[in-house]
């Protein structure tokens, strides 16, 4: 079996691989401790299938905390583990919108399925899941309940900043004026859809497009994202969050030579 780990700045995810499925995998808040975050979600997965440390015949770490663990075979871009991912879950796939904690990126691919071109926003935290969460802070609610509130929108309000503090000013003075949470959000995920929308078309991404990373999960912004570009997102079989981890356990299985170099593995410390 094959692991591959990525320790994102809000989660760390671990997916364990066979020779053809997925095996197990796991979700956990990176807090802040990127290594204690990878070795224990790790340990999670492997513990799901009850399987052992000994039994996985590569690693492979990606994210912005991958060099923070010496335990990995191999590190990788967090770019070429969703290329992987995303077109081992659905060969179709021709573009990937990955909204992550502290970044978003636009990806276009190539028919092979590796990277043609993208673009990112990795300077600001506006549209990012950090973004989201001072946000969901200001309004008061929960990160469900924001996304459930801009389906119950009659009015998006307009919301101009997409700096996080002056956003959030923006957000307390819109309530104080008697505006709506749901209208607010859905603001809110208008705005960010303007944002990660323009990087999209930058790069000229087209149909079949994927939406990744643990902000997918957030079906307001998905709606805005879709109206914003006039498409549907395609469809992928498993949680949007993993495919980075995922994609990092296929290019672990395919650097396996079949020679015996997990023995120059170290066993994870804490």
């Amino acid at each position: 079996m094959f692991a591959g780990i990525d320790i994102g700045s809000i989660t760390a995810k671990c997916v364990i691989l066979d020779e053809s499925t997925i095996c197990s995998y796991a979700v956990i808040p990176t807090d802040s401790n990127p290594k204690l975050a990878g070795i224990t979600v790790y340990e999670k997965a492997l513990d799901t299938i009850g399987c052992s440390s000994k039994e996985i015949k590569r690693i492979v770490g990606t994210g912005y905390g991958r060099v923070s663990l010496d335990f990995f075979d191999q590190t990788i871009t967090e770019l070429s583990c969703q290329a992987k991912g995303v077109r081992y879950l659905n060969p179709a796939v021709e573009g990937i919108i990955d909204i992550g904690g502290q970044d978003s990126k636009a990806i276009k691919l190539k028919r092979d399925g590796t990277i043609y071109d993208f673009t990112m926003n990795d300077r600001c935290a506006a549209g990012t899941g950090r973004f989201l969460d001072a946000m969901t802070r200001a309004l008061k609610t929960d990160t469900e309940s924001f996304s459930n509130y801009c389906q119950a929108s009659r009015k998006p309000c307009s919301i101009n900043s997409t700096c996080v503090v002056f956003a959030e000013s923006e957000v307390i003075s819109l309530l104080a004026a008697g505006e709506t949470k749901e209208d607010i959000a859905a603001g809110l995920n208008e705005s960010i859809a303007r944002r990660i929308g323009t990087l999209a078309k930058r790069i000229g991404l087209g149909c079949n497009i994927v939406f990744v990373g643990g902000v997918a999960k957030n079906n307001g912004l998905r709606s805005s994202l879709e109206k914003y570009l006039k498409i549907k997102f395609t469809a992928i079989s498993e949680d949007p969050q993993i495919t980075g981890a995922l994609g990092a356990s296929i290019i672990a299985k395919e650097g396996f030579s079949g020679s015996d170099n997990k023995m120059s593995i170290k066993a994870p410390k804490i």
